[in-house]
């Protein structure tokens, strides 16, 4: 199913749903970001997803960031809370999110960096690194929001 992001666009269509997301911004002991690009846009992002009925926030953050990356983290704090309406993501199934995202700061515990259906690449980027990956800007903010050590981020 392939998507379409935006931020902040007054072409964006209005929204039919209102979902929670989460995720994991991991760093290793060398200080890199483990990142997956999408299938769905092509796009480097932080692994998160959906929260699901059932769990709660970090292990929903957990839960993705493992079936997204192969990476089994644990949470070591909060990035922050980014719930900008402006935010909209449009499926071609017909669902238009206003997404709002939870994103944890974490570590890797175990596991390697894996392709699957979800994500056509998967790497630990050198902050140095990032400039050159094709980031959407909603996934710039979170990582700016690092960068600074200005978290945890909430809007």
């Amino acid at each position: 199913m392939g998507r379409v992001e935006y931020w902040n666009d007054p072409a964006a269509p209005k929204p039919n749903s209102l979902v929670p997301a989460c995720g994991v911004l991991a760093i290793d002991d060398a200080g890199r970001v483990l990142l997956q690009r999408r299938r769905d846009t092509g796009q480097w992002a932080i692994p998160m997803g959906k929260q699901e009925l059932g769990e709660t926030p970090s292990q929903c953050a957990i839960r993705e960031t493992q079936e997204e990356t192969g990476v089994l983290t644990e949470i070591t704090g909060i990035l922050g809370v980014y719930s900008d309406p402006g935010h909209i993501v449009a499926y071609t199934d017909g669902e238009i999110r206003q997404e709002w995202e939870l994103i944890f700061l974490g570590r890797p515990v175990s596991g390697s960096p894996a392709v699957n259906d979800e994500a056509s690449d998967v790497r630990w980027a050198a902050p140095s690194d990032l400039d050159g990956l094709d980031i959407h800007p909603t996934q710039w903010r979170q990582l700016r929001t690092w960068q600074d050590g200005t978290y945890p981020h909430v809007d």
